[in-house]
């Protein structure tokens, strides 16, 4: 606070000041933390439904929604820069060119993440396309252990006990989740297990992998520069866009001369188009108003809710017992990664 704040000719803060600060921050706290619960859970289950449902025309192509989100993504990043420099375009153009076009080097360093952004984005679709919503949202906190690894090889960060064992839980949870069930209570579940369950659990693992890989990374290029996080989100779309569009063409490169690149979209494709794009944003909120608890919490109820929609509404997942042990398991590790004890305080005070 400047001498200028406690000048005699301000007027006092109000009583109630202090409250209101903090009854505010907590609001805030709270509301990301509920965004992230229904953005997280509506991005699996609008992607599960929007992979299985049966339409008149062609299925949208995952290489081209991936395409979509990094427009997307890179507009909203545009925009948040120009409202930070109070609106002026001429402000956007310098920084843009600056930090992009000026600074190539540093430019080049995100194309790794990009690249693997890009990969692990059309490999969660690969894996909704095959799994069913609550199977993935357990298995998929794996990114917990491999973010946790490499943070420890390439940022030399030392974990602590309970860190370690929640990795251990982790990995007890997912392994009873993927435990195979001889008695599969709906018909088409035991064809999807004999025929495709693999696929989407692989998809998953690569996926956790190439996370945790360009999370770590990522973080490492944002402590080394001072950068606003929204140029950088910038740059990495215009990269993703590059390999999206490559991706496109060499995998889908014939359907897309035969129908066209937005060939079956429709309302929901949209909406999972935006969720995906968005989704960053939503963690950057997350990150900055709450905590690690708090953002165990939300994963945990994301949990939850998917495995309730998913039995309830979109009727392709019977849980079991083993299932509902290792989802448990998953949560008290997610729960207790995030854990920090106080530190004990000496009870006599002066």
């Amino acid at each position: 606070m400047s001498k200028s704040d406690l000048s005699p000719l301000a007027p006092p803060p109000p009583a109630g000041w202090a409250s209101l600060v903090s009854m505010t921050s907590g609001q805030l706290k709270y509301a990301s933390l509920g965004v992230l619960v229904l953005q997280t859970t509506s991005l699996v289950l609008t992607m599960r439904y929007s992979r299985t449902l049966q339409g008149d025309g062609p299925r949208y192509l995952a290489s081209s929604a991936v395409v979509s989100a990094e427009l997307l993504k890179i507009l909203t990043c545009a925009l948040l820069v120009f409202k930070e420099h109070s609106y002026s375009l001429r402000a956007l153009n310098r920084v843009l060119t600056e930090e992009i076009f000026n600074k190539p080097m540093e430019t080049l360093k995100l194309a790794i993440p990009s690249g693997i952004y890009t990969l692990q984005n059309n490999l969660l679709y690969v894996a909704l396309s095959n799994l069913d919503a609550a199977t993935y949202q357990v298995t998929y906190q794996l990114k917990i252990l491999t973010t946790a690894l490499f943070s420890v090889s390439m940022l030399g960060r030392r974990l602590g006990v309970y860190q370690w064992l929640s990795l251990l839980i982790l990995m007890a949870g997912v392994a009873l989740v993927q435990w195979p069930s001889d008695f599969p209570a709906i018909p088409q579940q035991k064809e999807l297990s004999a025929g495709s369950q693999l696929v989407g659990v692989v998809a998953v693992l690569v996926a956790c992998c190439s996370s945790g890989f360009a999370g770590v990374y990522f973080e490492k290029i944002l402590k080394e520069t001072k950068q606003s996080v929204w140029v950088r989100n910038i740059q990495l779309g215009l990269f993703g866009l590059v390999f999206g569009l490559m991706g496109v063409f060499v995998y889908d490169g014939e359907r897309v001369k035969e129908s066209g690149m937005f060939q079956g979209y429709n309302g929901i494709t949209w909406l999972v188009v935006a969720l995906q794009a968005l989704g960053g944003l939503v963690i950057a909120a997350v990150i900055k108003y709450a905590d690690n608890i708090l953002k165990g919490f939300a994963t945990s109820l994301s949990i939850i809710l998917s495995t309730l929609i998913s039995y309830f509404w979109l009727q392709d997942f019977d849980p079991t017992s083993v299932f509902f042990v290792g989802a448990v398991l998953v949560i008290i590790a997610t729960f207790l990664y995030g854990y920090e004890p106080k530190p004990s305080s000496n009870p006599s005070r002066a």
